[in-house]
């Protein structure tokens, strides 16, 4: 049986307040690619992160779009 696919979403751009997720213009957030799997998202993650590390304004997330897919499945499937 084959592992039930897991995407998730990278994306980042210039947020309001640094604590928060309010980000200034969407027409300019960096989307980063869709993945199949939380390792995958997490190292592009990283990797943009870590590009942009010394400018506080600039965040970038990992959405988990098996979630908003489906949300009544259990979390752990």
């Amino acid at each position: 049986m084959s592992e039930r696919s897991r995407m998730h979403l990278v994306m980042g751009g210039r947020v309001t307040d640094p604590r928060g997720l309010d980000f200034e213009n969407l027409d300019q957030v960096d989307l980063v690619g869709v993945f199949p799997n939380y390792e995958e998202a997490e190292d592009a993650w990283r990797s943009n992160a870590q590009r942009t590390v010394d400018d506080a304004e600039m965040k970038y997330v990992i959405v988990h779009l098996h979630k908003l897919l489906e949300p009544e499945l259990p979390a752990d499937i």
